[in-house]
C-alpha cells in the first residue's frame, strides 16, 4: 500500500531581477524585472516551483497584487491537501485568483512541477510531448541601427537562428532597420516583427510592402487590442502572417478569435496572461482544432516559468514557434537546470517535472 503524499509547506517571496541588456518597446524600457517565486513542498520531500512575472500593461495586475493574493490563497488551498487530488486544487485556488492571471500562473507551474516529479517523469512527458525541440527567436528592442546590428551580430555567433525585432515608433525608421537588419544576418535567419501595437492597417499595409523583399517571418499584435474587425479588414495572406498577444488573453479570447473570418493565423500564448499550463492547454485544443498556428511566449521571467511553458509547448502539437527568451538576459536567475539550449534550439533536461532547482 502506498503512503499518501501531502502538501506540507507553500513559501513565496519576490524578487527583484536585473537585467543584462535593458531594452526598449514601443512604450518604455526596460532593465529589471520583479518576479514572486512559489515553492510548494510536500510530505515526501520534493519541491515544486513556480514563478510569476505579471504585465501590468496587459493584464492590469500589479507585483504587488500578485504577491498579496498568493500569500492569501495559497496556503489555505494547498496545505495539509493530498496531491493525488491535484486537478482539484488547481480549480479551487484559479477560481480564488480569478483576476490575477500571473498568481494563477505561478501556482499552476509550481503544482504541475510536484505532480510530475511525485510521479518520476518530465513534465513535458507527462502533458504527452510531440515535439523534442524546437528554435526559440531572441529580441532585439527598439534602438538605433547600430545597437540592432551590433546586438544580431552577438545572436548570430551564439548560434540563434531567429531575430524577433521590436518596432513601432516610426515607420520609415522601422522599414530602414529591418531592411539593415536583413543585409546584416542575411537571407538564411527567420525575422519576426512585433509592432506591440504601434500600427495602424495603413501603416501595417506600407510595411508589409516595403518589406516584401526581405522576408518578414510574421507580425506579433501589430495593432492595439481590441480591433478585430479592423484586423479582418486586412487581406488574408497578412492575417495568417499576423499573431495575437494582447488580444488573446483567456480561453474565451482564443474560442472568439478561432470563429471564421478569423483576424489572425497564430495564437501567442503566455502563461503570464492565461493563468497558467491548465488553461493554456485548453487555448492550445482550440487552436488545434481550428489549424491556427501556435507559438508561446513569455515576459522577462525566471527560467522556472519560462520552462514551464516550454514543456507544454513541446506537448502541443499545433506548436510551431518558440519566443522563450525571457530569462537569458538575467543577470542573475533564482535557480538552475531547466530547459537546455543548444544552436538555437530549446530542449527539455529529461529530469521529473520542470528539472530546474532553487539556487
Amino acid at each position: 500500500m502506498s503512503t499518501t503524499t501531502t502538501i506540507s509547506e507553500v513559501r513565496i517571496w519576490k524578487e527583484n531581477l536585473k537585467l543584462s541588456r535593458p531594452y526598449s518597446i514601443a512604450y518604455k524600457t526596460i532593465d529589471a524585472v520583479e518576479n514572486v517565486i512559489i515553492a510548494i513542498h510536500s510530505s515526501n520531500g520534493l519541491i515544486g516551483l513556480g514563478a510569476a512575472s505579471p504585465a501590468p500593461f496587459v493584464t492590469g495586475e500589479e507585483i504587488e497584487d500578485t504577491e498579496r493574493i498568493l500569500n492569501e490563497v495559497a496556503e489555505e488551498h494547498l496545505k495539509g491537501k493530498d496531491l493525488r487530488h491535484y486537478h482539484q486544487i488547481l480549480h479551487r485556488s484559479a477560481a480564488a485568483m480569478s483576476n490575477y492571471p500571473a498568481a494563477r500562473a505561478a501556482l499552476d507551474i509550481a503544482l504541475h512541477d510536484l505532480f510530475a516529479r511525485h510521479l518520476q517523469l518530465p513534465l513535458s512527458a507527462y502533458l504527452g510531448q510531440v515535439h523534442q525541440a524546437i528554435p526559440t527567436s531572441v529580441t532585439i528592442g527598439i534602438q538605433d541601427i547600430e545597437g540592432t546590428l551590433a546586438d544580431a551580430r552577438e545572436f548570430v555567433e551564439k548560434g540563434f537562428r531567429i531575430i524577433k525585432l521590436k518596432i513601432g515608433k516610426s515607420m520609415e525608421e522601422d522599414i530602414e532597420t529591418f531592411r539593415r537588419l536583413r543585409e546584416e544576418v542575411g537571407p538564411d535567419m527567420l525575422i519576426r516583427i512585433d509592432a506591440n501595437q504601434g500600427y495602424d492597417p495603413e501603416e501595417l499595409q506600407k510595411f508589409a510592402k516595403a518589406t516584401e523583399q526581405y522576408k518578414v517571418e510574421f507580425y506579433e499584435q501589430p495593432f492595439p487590442t481590441g480591433q478585430i474587425e479592423q484586423m479582418k479588414m486586412l487581406p488574408l495572406e497578412l492575417r495568417n502572417l499576423s499573431a495575437a498577444d494582447e488580444d488573446l488573453i483567456s480561453v474565451v479570447n482564443a474560442i472568439d478569435l478561432a470563429v471564421p473570418e478569423r483576424p489572425y493565423g497564430i495564437f501567442n500564448i503566455k502563461l503570464m496572461k492565461c493563468g497558467g499550463i491548465q488553461p493554456a492547454v485548453h487555448m492550445a485544443e482550440i487552436a488545434r482544432q481550428r489549424n491556427i498556428d501556435l507559438m508561446w511566449g513569455c515576459n522577462d521571467e525566471s527560467l522556472i516559468s519560462i520552462t514551464g511553458a516550454l514543456h507544454v509547448a513541446l506537448a502541443c502539437p499545433s506548436t510551431k514557434y518558440l519566443d522563450l527568451d525571457g530569462s537569458l538576459d538575467l543577470a542573475k536567475d533564482v535557480a538552475k537546470g531547466g530547459f537546455v539550449l543548444k544552436d538555437g534550439y530549446l530542449s527539455v533536461s529529461g529530469e521529473p517535472g520542470l528539472g530546474a532547482e532553487l539556487l
